[in-house]
């Protein structure tokens, strides 16, 4: 597939109409910078809606990739390797924190096991019917996924964006059920940035201990050193030292921005699939918030690079899209705001 096409499919949001916005803003009665970035958040739906004021945002939806990461093994994290499965099965049971938040939302959430490591038919079919793999590979010292692998998953995203889009859903929450995710997304960070291990290796989801950080960073730098060389090529890249989960989320960000459709970003995961996704096309990030600040050193790092600016900083580490559902309600007031304040006599 030639990536390339995405430069020239996805255009910015509309600037004329953010400017018009900004022009009632200034007309509304509660003056204009008292609502903090919920101004900036209503001209931004606007632009990206195509028409003043800003609509509600009516049909929400969290979507959730899911997959295992052979680099697990090596104990650079919380949970055991091969386990990421739990955390779907925590989810569909309505047992994990971004399901309660769902719930109390009223925001569906769909979860898609790109490569999760165990028998398929211990979840539903819904769930597996888009795996490209059980587990993707040891990046330290293999490939995570084949160039086919790598291929297939960056489709499977493509069209889980596209099948969003065609269900009228108005704004994606992104997250990962990952178990080794945040050491792959290092390493991506790490390459793109031109940066060490040592500075985009963090505690993860679970907060592992001192020794877990120091094996973190030696797989990182290991995988760094095979992840260098194909830096020219981004589907290379992703199968070098991504994973079928973070290939189908760059695709699916992609793929969303070609449809204009919104998404908010969870955690370090999706920010590394971000950051790759930029290097294909550089309009891509505008159709992006990022939800909130996960304390990753590399989250941090990849949304300098892409000029995003985290909505909350509640100490959330626990990912799974929690973070970016927890952002939701103050994207939703901002679209009420725009919409349903007068202006003034």
């Amino acid at each position: 597939m030639n990536l390339d096409d995405f430069v020239d499919l996805i255009e910015r949001p509309d600037g004329t109409i953010r400017r018009d916005a900004e022009e009632r803003r200034e007309r509304l009665v509660v003056p204009s910078g008292s609502l903090g970035r919920l101004d900036e958040l209503g001209e931004w739906l606007s632009a990206a809606q195509g028409g003043v004021p800003a609509r509600p945002i009516e049909q929400p939806r969290v979507v959730l990739f899911a997959g295992d990461h052979g680099v697990a093994e090596l104990g650079v994290s919380a949970r055991p390797a091969g386990s990421a499965h739990r955390l779907v099965r925590a989810v569909l049971d309505g047992e994990s924190p971004v399901a309660i938040l769902a719930r109390r939302f009223g925001t569906p959430v769909r979860v898609v096991d790109m490569a999760l490591d165990c028998d398929p038919a211990e979840l539903p079919e819904e769930v597996t019917r888009h795996r490209v793999r059980r587990g993707s590979g040891r990046i330290d010292v293999e490939d995570a996924l084949t160039a086919e692998e790598a291929e297939q998953a960056f489709r499977t995203g493509m069209a889980i964006a596209d099948e969003e889009a065609d269900a009228g859903t108005d704004l994606l929450v992104l997250g990962d059920l990952s178990v080794g995710g945040t050491t792959a997304a290092g390493v991506l960070i790490a390459a793109l940035c031109g940066t060490d291990a040592s500075v985009v290796t963090g505690r993860g989801g679970g907060r592992i201990d001192d020794l877990a950080w120091m094996r973190k960073c030696a797989a990182i730098r290991d995988a760094l050193r095979r992840a260098r060389p194909v830096l020219g090529d981004q589907l290379e890249l992703l199968a070098t030292c991504g994973g079928a989960d973070l290939a189908a989320i760059t695709g699916f960000l992609l793929q969303s921005a070609v449809r204009r459709t919104p998404v908010i970003l969870d955690g370090v995961v999706s920010a590394a699939a971000a950051l790759v996704a930029q290097r294909v096309a550089f309009r891509a990030p505008d159709w992006w918030l990022a939800g909130q600040t996960s304390g990753e050193p590399a989250q941090a790092k990849a949304l300098d690079r892409i000029a995003l600016n985290p909505l909350l900083d509640h100490g959330v580490t626990v990912g799974e899209g929690a973070g970016a559902l927890l952002a939701l309600p103050m994207v939703q007031a901002a679209a009420a705001l725009s919409a349903e304040l007068p202006e003034r006599a």
